[in-house]
């Protein structure tokens, strides 16, 4: 069946050894050729809409992906000339907003944007204030309504009997929260991409207490905080040095795609993270909450997400195994199957 080879008799095995090899061969190089168009198809769709940004008004900036439902036709480039699966038709809500995490922007979500196209249905990445492409000084980001607020526009923007599905990532899960909190109406489905799922009361910071220490001990000792107002002013933000983010982030990620991230990301606005919440049972406790846990994170460990998880329970829980905290880039097709699987539950 497919790709498994049954062989019972050692006379058998050894006889087709050689052809097996080569079918093995040949299933390996067409895997990675795969892969290496998705990339290459992938990063030119950002770089398209980067292109793009440059020419019109901030609202396009702030979001990359599909601005249409339509199914894609074999004269778009990044059709494989495939047709969307028959159950994608019993999908109702079909569009997707991608909130990304710390420090990341729009442009993180490139491969989980061509999945989901090339599966008929409609991604928007949001470049959240100060990250991506957008244009403030992340250091003068100081409240999460700040941080959050072109996914708050966005979403108050959508017409009245539009529902999307909220994917949020890392900290930007404290954004999705955030939104179930202010926009309960608009949002269908929000899923929580190893990310900080908090309850009432909790910072975001509090999730990564950890790894990074505690927050009093991070504030006072930290090496990888900004001072964008001065040294004798609080900090502002912190970013970490590449091989910090290296082994924090990027432990099972390609390499061509840590020197993307190595190259794009930005500092990150300290306020948001630091900033307790406020969630109602009325609102964000009336929501329908997802939980995606990857399985080989160095920055939010299996144990902490576990944590997350009996703490505020959701919905349902789903588990990428081997995947770091990036799984949009080191297992895009296991993350790409589960935000089906979720989009299609009642």
């Amino acid at each position: 069946m497919g790709n498994l080879i049954c062989m019972t008799k050692k006379d058998t095995r050894d006889n087709n050894h050689g052809s097996k090899s080569k079918r093995m061969g040949r299933s390996q190089r067409k895997l990675l050729a795969e892969e290496e168009l998705l990339h290459r198809q992938a990063l030119s769709r950002v770089l398209q809409q980067h292109q793009l940004s440059q020419r019109f008004d901030g609202s396009m900036s702030r979001r990359i992906g599909s601005t249409s439902s339509r199914r894609r036709n074999l004269s778009d480039p990044f059709s494989n000339g495939k047709q969307a699966p028959d159950f994608l038709e019993n999908i109702k809500l079909n569009k997707f907003v991608l909130v990304h995490g710390e420090g990341f922007g729009a442009w993180c979500w490139y491969k989980t944007i061509a999945l989901l196209e090339e599966a008929g249905l409609v991604p928007i990445a949001i470049d959240l204030t100060g990250s991506g492409i957008e244009l403030a000084d992340t250091n003068s980001v100081t409240t999460l309504a700040e941080y959050s607020k072109p996914l708050i526009s966005y979403l108050e923007n959508l017409p009245e009997d539009e529902h999307v599905i909220l994917v949020g990532h890392s900290t930007g899960g404290a954004c999705v929260s955030y939104a179930l909190e202010h926009c309960p109406q608009k949002i269908s489905k929000a899923i929580f991409l190893c990310a900080t799922m908090v309850s009432d009361g909790q910072r975001p910071f509090d999730v990564f207490a950890e790894e990074l220490g505690s927050t009093e001990r991070f504030m006072q000792e930290s090496q990888f905080l900004i001072h964008g107002n001065g040294k004798d002013k609080p900090p502002t933000g912190f970013m970490f040095e590449k091989q910090q983010m290296k082994g924090l982030y990027f432990n099972q990620s390609p390499t061509k795609d840590v020197a993307l991230a190595m190259v794009s990301m930005r500092p990150i606005p300290l306020g948001p993270v630091m900033e307790k919440l406020s969630l109602s049972p009325e609102k964000y406790g009336t929501g329908r909450r997802f939980f995606i846990q990857t399985l080989d994170d160095h920055a939010l460990s299996p144990d902490v997400q576990e944590k997350l998880v009996r703490e505020n329970p959701p919905e349902r829980v789903f588990k990428i195994k081997g995947s770091d905290h990036c799984p949009f880039f080191s297992k895009p097709q296991s993350l790409h199957k589960m935000l089906l699987e979720i989009a299609r539950i009642p």
